[in-house]
């Protein structure tokens, strides 16, 4: 069994057991249960319901494994060659750990 679940503008694939990078929630703490119920499709052993938009009554159990993990970092390097300008850039994204416990729907 799986489901398609939007989880903060993403969508992604869950099935239980499966652990996810997610990106940071703000309010949440290490152990935290979580339930998301905008799903938009499951899928139970070749039964597919597909949501307009989500599935009534479906929702995707989560616990927060971590609450704050840190992406690797990108850097951005531009120049203009010739001309003296180099500019460098650079980020480290944020995410949150999760972990599926269940599919109810």
């Amino acid at each position: 069994m799986y489901a398609i679940v939007d989880i903060n503008g993403q969508q992604f694939k869950a099935e239980a057991g499966m652990k996810l990078f997610v990106n940071r929630m703000n309010d949440v703490a290490a152990g935290q249960s979580v339930e998301f119920e905008k799903v938009l499709l499951v899928d139970n052993e070749g039964a597919v319901t597909v949501g307009t938009p989500t599935v009534e009554g479906a929702k995707v159990v989560c616990e927060v494994l971590d609450p704050l993990v840190k992406g690797d970092k990108v850097l951005v390097f531009k120049k203009k060659r010739r001309k003296g300008y180099r500019k460098l850039n650079g980020h480290r994204s944020q995410y949150t750990r999760l972990e599926i416990k269940s599919i109810i729907g």
